[in-house]
């Protein structure tokens, strides 16, 4: 089908503020009108993401639906400012863009709404507020719980990514206008945009426990606010796949699931492969709520998932062996729980033992340092390493060599009783595959502040001496433990550079009679469903020429000299290495630099320091911009340090500045 494509066209909200949108039409839409699927984020339609877009929206155009991209308030070349993430500004402003599709001569009157990340995130707030347009939601890497798992927190900790995030998010929105489509005033609206740029890394550190401010736009608030149908789609390698199984068991709208073996890209690019036939399980699941036609989606089962195979553990993986199952409802009945007990002696066995024997760790502060990067993108070296880099700081209690496969698709959960020697301290624990080589490859993982050993709403602190009975719930995953591998949990007291250690070293101590590991098995005996993808499909890509083929560095060391150890990380060219891009249709050159430098002390969490330089060189001829930024965070005792700089460039001349120093309270973190 011959596809007509809007380059911008301008949608005017109730207050006067208009909105840039991107638009995919059908042939024939205009007399003939189709069904809409739109997708609202804040990552530049005309040069961000066009590589990303021009295939997926113009594949839903092919296939007889109009797609709609559109720059968020404050972002791309729209008007107006963005304060933050997911405010109800960001939802009042979808709903108006609905309506305003759905007034269009194209459109048939239903919607759809979908994204990844943050449009992943947006497509369910919008559904609580339940426009009548919008039949169904289509959600990729996003989450019902904004405090427990974004990329701010992650188990009560602060995840060192909330600088990153942070900081790319000072670049991106810093980004000026493109002249050609805002007009002789671009340069005026990109500097107020630069003048009224929050600090986005002290904003979100500043909310250290689930209060108010994260609750909004957490779906688990009011999971019958969603009255459309949701598919949910997550990857083992992603961070946000937590919330795939909890979507599917609470809401109560018909829901499907998919979770495959990628981290944060769209399925049909997935990587580790393999890649999947996403945009085709997408035209069936708009088919079936968008035009009524039985494609047979809500048939099958409601969890498709890849089971991962182990695999030498690299940091850099192109593909994952394993294959699909399925599950006709979640939570499972053919799951059922295999119970392990750790034993003093730093075995796992299936039959306890009673023993009053207790167990100390305190690990290093650099413990963590195999433990790759929290959110996967593809990129080289961004995966978990062998852990016997981090077993040598840990307590391990290791599984005698299996003698049938144990498959587990779920959360793992550890059940320890604990005390620790200072009020407030981190646990870093890992579910571990030892294989007969003796390397170790992680396959799941969580950590958690101890205050927030009841609750992430009212953390408390630990009373020195006192013992505490806790569950971790590990990260969900799917992964088959062959015959004469070995299962390994392992027990640390920090994981960085993950995430920012605890103000004193904490020495934490375990009885290991009372603990014992929870995995979630297949029943092997169980009917199997029959699950297979067609192979990836797009719609005609972007025309784009790489200029430059970039590189990605990464690498740990530690310096016997200082006694400082270091992980440095630096995409050049692009965010992840991936090169200087131009896009030929608008003439636009996007090259992104970005390099972190974390070091600490083994003995001294204090120590931490964390430093980030970017740059964002943007333009054509005749039009050339940059974005340099410096952020940095540390810390003492009782408060977080962080401060910034931003300069923003036209050609050779320097046109606007921003500092920040804040310093933010610590409590209980």
């Amino acid at each position: 089908m011959s596809i007509e494509v809007i380059e911008n066209t301008w949608i005017t909200l109730s207050d006067g503020t208009r909105l840039a949108a991107r638009i995919w039409l059908p042939s024939g839409a205009r007399s003939h009108p189709v069904p809409a699927v739109l997708e609202y984020i804040p990552y530049r339609k005309r040069d961000g993401t066009r590589g990303r877009d021009e295939p997926m929206h113009g594949y839903f155009a092919q296939h007889g639906y109009a797609s709609i991209r559109v720059d968020m308030r404050g972002s791309g070349d729209s008007d107006g400012h963005l304060a933050d993430e997911y405010l109800a500004q960001e939802q009042d402003d979808a709903l108006e863009i609905i309506d305003w599709i759905t007034a269009q001569e194209w459109c048939s009157g239903n919607v759809g709404m979908m994204g990844k990340s943050w449009s992943g995130f947006n497509c369910l707030q919008v559904a609580m507020r339940r426009p009548p347009a919008l039949k169904a939601v289509l959600s990729c890497y996003s989450t019902d719980d904004r405090f427990r798992d974004d990329i701010h927190f992650m188990g009560g900790c602060l995840l060192n990514d909330n600088l990153w995030w942070g900081s790319i998010m000072l670049a991106y929105q810093a980004r000026p206008l493109d002249p050609e489509i805002a007009g002789a005033g671009w340069r005026d609206r990109w500097l107020e945009r630069i003048r009224n740029l929050p600090f986005f890394p002290a904003l979100w550190a500043a909310h250290q426990s689930y209060d108010d401010y994260w609750k909004h736009g957490s779906v688990q608030e009011d999971w019958s606010a969603i009255q459309c149908p949701v598919l949910v789609v997550g990857g083992w390698v992603d961070s946000y796949t937590n919330s795939v199984p909890r979507l599917l068991e609470k809401l109560p709208v018909p829901s499907r699931g998919i979770i495959g073996p990628w981290g944060h890209v769209y399925p049909h690019d997935g990587v580790p492969g393999p890649a999947i036939g996403f945009l085709q399980e997408a035209v069936r699941w708009w088919d079936h709520w968008l035009r009524g036609i039985d494609t047979g989606v809500m048939d099958e089962p409601q969890l498709r998932a890849f089971i991962n195979d182990p695999t030498p553990p690299t940091g850099t993986r192109k593909e994952q062996p394993g294959r699909w199952v399925g599950e006709m409802r979640w939570p499972s009945p053919t799951i059922l729980p295999h119970v392990l007990h750790l034993h003093a002696n730093g075995t796992l066995a299936p039959m306890p033992r009673t023993d009053d024997a207790e167990l100390s760790i305190r690990s290093p502060q650099d413990h963590g340092r195999a433990g790759g990067e929290w959110m996967g993108t593809g990129c080289e070296g961004e995966m978990p390493t062998d852990q016997r880099l981090d077993d040598g700081g840990a307590l391990n209690f290791t599984s005698a060599a299996l003698t049938d496969a144990v498959e587990i698709l779920g959360a793992p959960e550890l059940q320890l009783e604990l005390g620790a020697d200072v009020p407030v301290a981190q646990l870093g624990v890992r579910l571990c595959d030892v294989l007969p080589s003796g390397e170790v490859l992680r396959v799941s993982y969580q950590v958690l502040n101890l205050t927030h050993r009841d609750s992430h709403e009212t953390p408390t602190p630990l009373e020195p001496g006192q013992r505490y009975r806790i569950k971790i719930m590990l990260s969900a995953c799917g992964h088959r433990f062959l015959p004469g591998h070995r299962i390994r949990v392992s027990i640390g007291t920090a994981y960085w550079p993950m995430i920012w250690p605890a103000p004193q070293p904490a020495t934490v101590t375990i009885r290991p009679g009372d603990c014992r590991l929870t995995l979630p098995m297949r029943d092997p005996s169980a009917p199997q469903a029959e699950v297979s993808f067609p192979p990836p499909s797009s719609g005609v890509l972007a025309v784009l020429t790489r200029t430059d083929p970039g590189l990605v560095l990464r690498a740990s060391s530690f310096d016997h000299v200082t006694g400082v150890a270091h992980y440095i990380t630096e995409g050049r060219g692009g965010l992840f290495g991936e090169g200087i891009v131009r896009i030929d249709e608008t003439g636009t050159e996007l090259a992104h630099n970005l390099r972190r430098e974390l070091t600490i002390r083994p003995d001294d969490p204090l120590s931490a320091r964390y430093v980030l330089t970017q740059s964002y060189e943007m333009g054509r001829k005749g039009w050339r911009t940059r974005i340099e930024t410096v952020t940095e965070m540390s810390a003492d005792a009782g408060r977080f340090f962080l401060k910034g700089r931003l300069i923003a460039y036209e050609g050779a001349n320097e046109v606007a500045r921003r500092d920040w120093d804040e310093t933010i309270p610590r409590h209980l973190l």
